[in-house]
Order: structure tokens, then C-alpha cells, then sequence
């Protein structure tokens, strides 16, 4: 999200912030490619969500970090490279850097066609782990980014009801404010157990949170 303003001192303000965040250190010394890997680590580390064998989708995926985590998860002692006991599908509008043994598709989650290609491309199979840290391009009306915001969850909770294995279970990016109580209601009328999560990665400004959902009702 790009802000437009008169004053540099803004931006350099956030670089400064940027340059300094721990997990921005981290995330260079460790080989990740954001900080926000650090908010799925904690969520999983919380919860266990992530098991080697597991069918996993990615969605809004770009620049890789999640998959980057995930891919560890699912592979012998962590590692970054090689063998890959799992399956892990990543989806976004932008392109994505390769990560071994990651399929990657491009399209937009939010077209008929793109998630057919993605359902093609599991093979029949069920998924353990749906996780998305899509967000849409704001335009600073609240109620616009409102719905768009809610649109998104909406699709990937469609998506998990259509995908997920019984005992499987969503991650999904929501934000504070106008919205947030019916996303809620969705995930509870939706998954048996329903926790709302703000990673310490999560950063105290943003009133980004993370809803997670566990076993599907009705199965």
C-alpha cells in the first residue's frame, strides 16, 4: 500500500522502524523472505497446524514467506532445500519467486477459472492446512476495503469447506474495525473451534489479527 505524502519524514520514519525490527533481522539472518514468516511460526508453534505429510495451500502468497515456513515444516531437520515430505500449493495475483518444491500458480483467487486450476492441481486430494495472508490493495474507504477484506475471507472459508480434510483447519489475515465481528461468526458457524491470534510479528499499529478455525462443523 503506497501513501502518498508531502512529508519524507514519514517514510523515513517507517524505514527506520523497518531497518530495526528484530524480525526483520531475523528474517535476513534466517533466509526468509519477510518478517511475516515469524506470524505463521508463532500461530503454528501455538497451535501445531503444521505436520510433515500434510497437503497445504498458500493463499496470497507473494513474496513466500509462509510457503518459506511451511516448507521447512515439511521437511527433514527444517531444511530450506531438498526432499519435501508433503504437499505444498502456493496461489497468487503476483508472481512469486520459485521455492523448491513449491507449485506456485498465478491468478486471482477471486475468478472462477483460477480456482479450478487450483482445485486440478490437488489431484482429489483433501487438505490439512489452508492458510492465506491475502489482503487486498486498499483504497482508504473504509467500506470499500471493508467488503473487499470480507470478500477475500469469505472465498478462502468457501474454499476450506469445498477442501479440507474434516479435522483440517484455516488461517486466514482479517483486520479490526467493520467487518470483523460477522467474519467471526462465519469462522464459528463454520470450524468447531474458533481462536483469534495477534502474532508478536504482528505489528502494534496494524489492526491486523489472525482467525484460525479447526475441524468442520457437519462432518
Amino acid at each position: 500500500m503506497k501513501i502518498k505524502t508531502k512529508s519524507k519524514k514519514v517514510n523515513k520514519a517507517w524505514l527506520n522502524d523497518h531497518v530495526n525490527d528484530p524480525y526483520v533481522k531475523m528474517a535476513l539472518k534466517e533466509g526468509y523472505r519477510a518478517r511475516a514468516a515469524y506470524k505463521l511460526k508463532e500461530i503454528d508453534e501455538q497451535l501445531g497446524l503444521i505436520r510433515p505429510g500434510h497437503v497445504i495451500v498458500d493463499l496470497g502468497s507473494t513474496p513466500g514467506a509462509w510457503s518459506q515456513y511451511a516448507r521447512r515444516c515439511l521437511s527433514p531437520q527444517g531444511a530450506a532445500v531438498g526432499e519435501l515430505d508433503g504437499t505444498l500449493i502456493a496461489l497468487d495475483i503476483i508472481p512469486m519467486e520459485p521455492i523448491e518444491g513449491v507449485r506456485f500458480l498465478q491468478g486471482d483467487f477471486r475468478e472462477d477459472a483460477v480456482l479450478d486450476q487450483l482445485s486440478s492441481a490437488l489431484e482429489g486430494r483433501q487438505v490439512d492446512l489452508v492458510i492465506s495472508d491475502m489482503a487486498p490493495n486498499l483504497s482508504g474507504i473504509a467500506s470499500a476495503d471493508s467488503a473487499r477484506i470480507t470478500h477475500l475471507v469469505e472465498l478462502a472459508v468457501a474454499f476450506s469447506v469445498s477442501h479440507l480434510k474434516p479435522q483440517g483447519a484455516l488461517v486466514t489475515k482479517v483486520f479490526h474495525g467493520s467487518g470483523y465481528s460477522q467474519l467471526v461468526k462465519l469462522f464459528k458457524d463454520t470450524f468447531v473451534q474458533v481462536k483469534p491470534i495477534k502474532p508478536k510479528a504482528s505489528r502494534d499499529k496494524s489492526s491486523e489479527t489472525f482467525l484460525v478455525g479447526r475441524v468442520l462443523k457437519g462432518h
